[in-house]
């Protein structure tokens, strides 16, 4: 009885260490607030949403003064010249999801970056004018204000205007980016642009016209873009420059609300975007293959845990490029492809010993049935709203092309449409007709803005930039925290890896993995990129800790930056 007695105890110690192993490392805490907290990437914009929520706005007031704000302190993808998705949830509980993604302008067709060979045309679907898509973000931003907004629109826009007429100090990150991308601006228009010049750290960019063209939205409202003089100088322009926007593309675009994708992973509820973004049904096949394993047992970016997690991106993104695209054009198997059962037939030539080749992995059958260039930010109030922003211009600065009497930079979504169907786009994605050019479709994204809860209660707001990796990014910060007992600033920091099943190579970031878990990963057939790779993800986002505070975690990959009262 002694020794049974013994055992019991000895197994019981055993479990409790189990359980207790993730949270027994001491957490290194980032910025930790009482009531509200913005993450974004810029200090200037994340300052602006909190100085809306101190004034008794709400986090969709919130939302809509630092979207702007951005505008003009992160021209590389902050805009109004393109567009986005929110997911948001009430301090009810009820959630949703905004749809003001970009649309193909009227004249566009499913071959119109081909040659007569039927060739894809280098470059025409990324720099200048045909690369445009038309835009979503201020209709989105109205759209938001009437559904939620407690604060009249024209005080959410001021702080903007007046940040566009002082200007904004350049950083180091924003010099080199801007020196970087210059000689496109040049390709791209026909004259020299505000931007188009050698930059250095603590130079102060005014954007006068930017501040004219807020003005007229402040005054006009959404008219003040899609109508009107903002309108005639974006679509006169363009079409100077060879594209095919026109003002009735302009009037007819409409941002939409959508139904998020909502999955559980063990005691989470996770809610994030649905199509034609593609980031919510890949994480909720990605976390459906992980489930049923113990991840939190083989360490963090362990071998183990790195090649669960890679086997099931590779069989996620097999099924984007095949299923995925605007729901308004195709029909989605949405409930069968997050299904539990689906993806464990998915995985079920998984194996712990070898590598499985990307080439013997193709879309699952169904019967009968994004970019580097992004920016995130996660938003909570002191009344218990939370809002995940992901918007975009796509590539650096979008299309490069300026519309310098308003102040800002158009797109280039029209380069995430399947151009041709199995060609890459310029993030490697491959896609399929359900991603094929359409009059007025959305063009299928990567963004990834998520919220999470825990037994019922707000636990994260996260999301990312980065294209393809955005999907990853947000996965894995999830998983750091939720898994292997990160606070959310390591979270964000931790270095990360990604897959995406086409190129067949695990994508490792060139810190924080050491040569020995390389080569035993490549021992086991995975190639490995690592050297000179690209940022993957820059991750802003919000934890709810258990005495109710707000922990920010904002990307020291960029200027990120927390902001809470």
């Amino acid at each position: 009885m002694k020794k049974l007695f013994a055992l019991c105890i000895i197994s019981l110690l055993v479990i409790q260490c189990k359980e207790s192993k993730k949270n027994t490392q001491k957490i290194k805490r980032g910025l930790v607030s009482n009531n509200a907290m913005v993450v974004c990437a810029r200090p200037e914009a994340s300052a602006i949403g909190i100085a809306i929520m101190k004034q008794g706005g709400n986090a969709f007031d919130a939302m809509i003064a630092t979207d702007l704000a951005l505008c003009v302190a992160y021209p590389f993808a902050g805009n109004i010249g393109g567009g986005g998705f929110m997911v948001y949830r009430t301090k009810e509980g009820k959630t949703g999801a905004l749809d003001y993604r970009e649309k193909a302008p009227m004249a566009a067709t499913k071959n119109m970056y081909l040659d007569k060979k039927d060739n894809i045309i280098k470059g025409k679907s990324t720099l200048g004018a045909m690369a445009i898509g038309i835009p979503g973000t201020i209709a989105g931003l109205f759209k938001v204000h009437k559904k939620f907004g407690s604060l009249p629109f024209e005080k959410l826009i001021q702080p903007a205007i007046d940040l566009a007429k002082k200007g904004v100090v350049v950083t180091k990150k924003q010099a080199e980016r801007l020196n970087k991308y210059k000689k496109y601006f040049a390709q791209a228009n026909d004259h020299t642009i505000l931007l188009d010049k050698d930059w250095q750290e603590g130079d102060t960019i005014k954007y006068p016209n930017l501040a004219k063209t807020f003005m007229r939205i402040k005054n006009s409202g959404k008219d003040g873009f899609y109508k009107g003089k903002t309108a005639d100088m974006l679509v006169s322009y363009v079409q100077k420059l060879g594209g095919v926007i026109t003002k009735k593309d302009l009037e007819s675009y409409n941002a939409k609300w959508r139904k998020p994708i909502v999955f559980t992973y063990k005691d989470l509820k996770i809610i994030s975007m649905s199509p034609p973004s593609s980031g919510g049904i890949c994480d909720a096949q990605i976390f459906k293959a992980i489930e049923p394993y113990d991840i939190a047992s083989y360490g963090h970016n362990s071998v183990k845990a790195i090649q669960l997690i890679t086997e099931a991106e590779r069989r996620a993104f097999a099924d984007r490029s095949f299923f995925l695209g605007d729901p308004d054009f195709v029909k989605i198997p949405i409930d069968t492809l997050i299904s539990a059962k689906y993806v464990q037939k998915r995985m079920a030539n998984f194996s712990w010993d070898k590598a499985t080749l990307s080439a013997d992995v193709t879309h699952g059958n169904i019967v009968g049935y994004e970019s580097n260039e992004t920016t995130h930010y996660s938003i909570v109030d002191k009344f218990g709203n939370a809002v995940a922003v992901t918007t975009t211009l796509n590539g650096a600065y979008g299309s490069k092309v300026y519309v310098s009497d308003g102040g800002f930079f158009l797109n280039n979504e029209m380069d995430d449409f399947s151009a041709k169907p199995g060609t890459p786009n310029m993030f490697g994605l491959l896609g399929a007709e359900a991603n094929s050019i359409k009059p007025e479709k959305r063009m299928l994204s990567s963004m990834t803005p998520t919220i999470v809860e825990k037994k019922g209660v707000l636990f994260m707001v996260v999301g990312s930039p980065g294209g393809s990796t955005i999907i990853t990014s947000v996965m894995q910060t999830i998983l750091n925290v939720y898994e292997f007992g990160f606070g959310m600033q390591e979270a964000v920091d931790a270095p990360r890896f990604h897959h995406q099943w086409l190129p067949d190579v695990v994508v490792l970031e060139p810190t924080g993995f050491d040569s020995i878990l390389v080569k035993k990963l490549e021992a086991k057939g995975y190639p490995i990129k690592q050297n000179k790779t690209r940022i993957i993800g820059k991750v802003d986002a919000i934890l709810l800790l258990p005495d109710g505070r707000l922990e920010g975690g904002a990307d020291y990959r960029g200027d990120d930056e927390a902001v809470g009262f």
